[in-house]
């Protein structure tokens, strides 16, 4: 059965595919041709990835999903959350964004913050959400540079290193994308047997 991801990163194409369990054939938004893009106006994370995965399953006719992550920070009422990567402005630069975030953050002393994906699956007769979620704290500082996005900020639960200061398998192993994906995956294998 064929399935599309609603992303043009061959990277990540690449790795779910490998996850996908026999008898799906993943495509990306690459190997479909040309496609408009996805206004993300979406108020959420789910929105987001509903929105994104809807749009393809409706230009295509094909079974779609797509994801949409997060930082949400506890004392910034569950800020940056959707704007994540335009926190600091639409030209989605990392480092202003954690800039942005630490400043916004400086007179805080609750730290608390959670990373969270959201995975939506648009089919011809469904739609699902699967979510993964890593609680953490936000640090004073950046700290490591293996990873990206507010990766350097965030110590996960449990954790005396950030996100930025482990190998990236590693963080991939346990992030929230991670986390989001097992369960995609899951439902996949349930749907094969049925």
């Amino acid at each position: 059965m064929q399935l599309i991801f609603a992303s043009k990163n061959e990277h990540k194409v690449a790795e779910i595919r490998a996850l996908l369990p026999t008898g799906w054939q993943l495509l990306g938004l690459n190997d479909i041709g040309e496609m408009p893009d996805v206004e993300e106006t979406g108020t959420t994370l789910e929105a987001n990835a509903l929105l994104k995965a809807q749009t393809v399953f409706s230009y295509t006719g094909l079974a779609c999903f797509a994801d949409d992550s997060g930082l949400e920070v506890d004392a910034l009422q569950g800020k940056p959350g959707v704007l994540s990567a335009r926190y600091a402005g639409p030209e989605k630069n990392d480092r202003k964004n954690g800039e942005k975030l630490l400043k916004d953050m400086a007179e805080h002393t609750q730290r608390g913050a959670q990373f969270r994906t959201v995975i939506a699956l648009v089919t011809a007769s469904d739609k699902h959400c699967f979510e993964g979620v890593v609680k953490g704290n936000i640090l004073h500082e950046f700290r490591g540079d293996m990873g990206f996005g507010y990766d350097p900020l965030f110590v996960p639960e449990g954790w005396d290193k950030t996100f930025a200061q482990v190998p990236m398998e590693v963080k991939n192993s346990v992030s929230h994308r991670a986390l989001a994906l097992r369960k995609f995956v899951a439902f996949l294998n349930n749907v094969e047997k049925r």
